[in-house]
């Protein structure tokens, strides 16, 4: 009995998006509490994993883009346009702000520079990595919606593979 590529793909799909809500929460409130209680040598560990972090949460973030983009099979209208609006500015705010935040943070941090630009920069991660979170959270409960809703109502039933 073979499975088939649709329920590979949604499968892709949770996994990763899940993943994605994941790796940003625990970066997020990983810094939060390193930032309100932490020593110089937490927050340098916590700055310094979360830059590592970005190399396993931006595939996993196209890999949720892709594998959703490919279910939809070109039918992106309703819920599914306002996903992939949402997704657009979740990768552009990932890979425009976020990721080099991270990456300027633990540089910084690593010198010993936690005062300066370190506290503002620190500021707009939290804040982007905020929205993201919300928008990664609206996406995950469209999904579920979507995913309830396709056992009584064809309109919100991704095409099925060929």
């Amino acid at each position: 009995m073979s499975i088939s590529t649709n329920t590979l793909l949604r499968t892709l799909h949770r996994i990763a998006g899940g993943a994605v809500f994941l790796l940003i929460a625990t970066f997020w409130l990983a810094t939060v509490l390193v930032e309100l209680g932490g020593s110089h040598v937490q927050i340098v560990a916590v700055k310094t994993a979360v830059a590592w972090g970005v190399l396993l949460l931006v595939p996993t973030l196209a890999a949720t883009g892709a594998s959703g983009f490919r279910l939809a099979r070109g039918h992106i209208s309703g819920v599914l346009a306002l996903k992939l609006r949402r997704m657009k500015f979740i990768a552009a705010n990932g890979l425009l702000i976020l990721v080099p935040s991270a990456v300027s943070l633990a540089i910084l941090a690593n010198r010993g520079d936690l005062d300066g630009l370190f506290v503002p920069l620190q500021a707009v991660e939290l804040i982007a990595g905020g929205v993201n979170l919300v928008l990664i959270g609206l996406n995950i409960r469209d999904g579920l919606r979507m995913r309830r809703l396709a056992g009584r109502d064809t309109r919100y039933r991704a095409p099925l593979a060929r």
